[in-house]
């Protein structure tokens, strides 16, 4: 491991230990160099995916953005960091388990709404305006209406034609 003061790969592990929900190791590390000491975290990694855009074009999934984006739409939000990590370690399994390498972008970005419906209200409603790319008012007022009622957009015609035939 690199060390990130001086550069140098001659570093030691000092002390090792699991996360609480054990799907990381936390090491302290110390440069035998310069004498700098920080911490690492170690994930198992089950498969190398790759994230199908919607230009087509491919990258390598990042686990790491995938973080930032949920963080940007939890931010200034009463939400404990634990469960922000919990949460996104589970969106990151579950594209792990399904068993294929490449994964389009909107897979990531549905599962990624369904976790922040059952974790905030706000954090969703700003991660979908981004998502779906909300262009006016009224794509919020739909989004709203479907947190408040439990509905789907796709739910409305079905009601409407409902109560016409009542």
């Amino acid at each position: 491991m690199r060390c990130p003061y001086c550069g140098s790969t001659n570093t030691q592990v000092k002390d090792s230990r699991p996360s609480e929900d054990h799907t990381t190791i936390r090491r302290r590390r110390v440069c035998s160099d310069c004498g700098g000491r920080f911490t690492t975290f170690e994930r198992v990694q089950l498969r190398e995916l790759t994230v199908v855009k919607r230009s087509g074009r491919r990258t390598p999934f990042d686990r790491d953005k995938l973080m930032r984006s949920v963080q940007i739409a939890l931010r200034k939000r009463p939400v404990d960091p634990e469960r922000i990590e919990r949460m996104v370690s589970g969106i990151v399994r579950r594209l792990e388990n399904m068993g294929e390498n490449d994964i389009d972008s909107e897979t990531i970005g549905r599962l990624v709404m369904e976790a922040l419906k059952n974790l905030d209200d706000v954090a969703y409603v700003r991660f979908a305006s981004v998502y779906k790319n909300f262009r006016e008012a009224k794509d919020f007022e739909v989004l709203l209406d479907e947190l408040a009622g439990g509905e789907t957009p796709d739910d409305a015609p079905k009601k409407a034609q409902a109560a016409a035939e009542d």
